[in-house]
């Protein structure tokens, strides 16, 4: 079966730059790693991937493959990639650490035969925002895979043990080797289809586990929530994931918070906005108006004569508790003076009085302003 052009099947234009091959490269082997991907064409997707990137990642074989295509590295081809040391797909050092390392449930770096981390889990949870803002304690309940208490763990029946893989004899994989013309013995190794790289046989496999050697069992965790939290705020439980296989160490838990809208504040970092409607009389004359605060009591608020609307207030130290530090936010009040739309006869007639004051007080003012203006034309 002939090939797929290698820029299709890392979908890139031709005219990619490395950042771009690099960027899918990366995206689509987080899509069909064998570790993450259990559909049964994913090792051979995850490895026409990984050779296409072996080539467009080079630049001297990128240039030959432009010129050549696949001829390039095919039977005497000049510049036949050596995907050996690659071991086919298990390990492909620090490019897939960096991202299988994540909690998307896909475990730390595998090496065939040997110990295995355990998956990474995320769980949700949703706060109020007095409960963000203090912290509080929840009980989560969490599926994850664990050893078989059955079998403890060795995936064979008690009584019975695994047996080394004939196949590979305990390596997890199994090497072919091909003359070249050119290079002469070349040595590539794929996974033991026999053991699939554990490098072990179950005889008789566990009643329990069926030879997993991990069951899955929903457990229930106690998480300490900080003070200072907000949404999106991520808390790992370092081991509360899944377990590992071959001796690996259990994956990490991601708690991955969500905080409630509250009805009166806003938050901004640690600062609270709240707004306070007042009215014509407190705005001009001033006031002292009682206003809540997020721990449910109350303060305060001195509004000085004179005040506009949209003027803002701060009250400090009485905002969000700083996350792994000491001290508080501000709260930040600002008023929004409301026009009245309805009157009683009273109130309407004290404002048309109010009115009439106002405006003599304006006539006044402009007739003294013309006098002086006329008496001294110079000043």
């Amino acid at each position: 079966m002939s090939k797929r052009d290698y820029y299709e099947v890392l979908g890139v234009d031709r005219s990619a730059d490395p950042q771009t091959i690099k960027k899918a490269f990366r995206r689509l082997a987080q899509q069909y790693h064998p570790d993450v991907n259990r559909s049964p064409d994913a090792e051979a997707k995850f490895k026409e991937i990984n050779e296409a990137y072996q080539v467009l990642s080079d630049p001297e074989k990128r240039a030959l493959y432009d010129r050549l295509g696949h001829a390039a590295f095919g039977p005497g081809g000049r510049g036949a990639p050596d995907f050996g040391d690659l071991g086919g797909f298990g390990d492909l050092g620090s490019l897939f650490e960096e991202f299988f390392a994540g909690f998307t449930g896909m475990g730390g770096r595998t090496r065939r035969g040997g110990a295995r981390r355990g998956a990474d889990l995320r769980v949700d949870v949703t706060l109020s925002f007095e409960e963000a803002a203090f912290g509080t304690e929840r009980e989560i309940t969490v599926p994850r895979l664990e050893p078989c208490e059955h079998c403890r763990g060795s995936g064979a029946e008690p009584g019975t043990s695994p047996q080394r893989c004939n196949t590979c004899g305990g390596r997890g994989e199994v090497q072919h080797r091909r003359q070249s013309p050119l290079f002469g013995m070349i040595i590539t190794a794929e996974t033991c289809p026999t053991c699939n790289g554990t490098g072990e046989v179950i005889p008789t496999p566990c009643s329990q586990c069926h030879g997993r050697k991990r069951v899955q069992v929903q457990r229930t965790i106690k998480v300490n929530i900080p003070a200072g939290v907000d949404d999106g705020t991520r808390i790992r439980l370092t081991g509360e994931g899944e377990a590992g296989l071959q001796g690996g160490p259990p994956g990490n838990l991601y708690v991955v918070i969500h905080v409630e809208p509250h009805p009166v504040f806003v938050r901004e970092e640690f600062d609270i906005h709240m707004e306070l409607p007042i009215n014509v009389a407190q705005a001009a004359l001033g006031a002292r108006i009682p206003i809540p605060t997020l721990d449910g009591h109350e303060e305060t608020l001195e509004i000085p004569p004179g005040t506009q609307s949209g003027t803002t207030f701060r009250k400090r130290g009485l905002g969000i508790p700083r996350l792994q530090r000491s001290g508080r936010g501000d709260m930040l009040v600002t008023v929004r003076v409301e026009i009245p739309t309805k009157l009683t006869p009273e109130q309407r007639e004290l404002f048309r009085r109010l009115a009439e004051s106002f405006e003599d007080r304006t006539v006044s003012n402009n007739r003294r302003g013309f006098l002086d203006r006329l008496l001294h034309p110079d000043s």
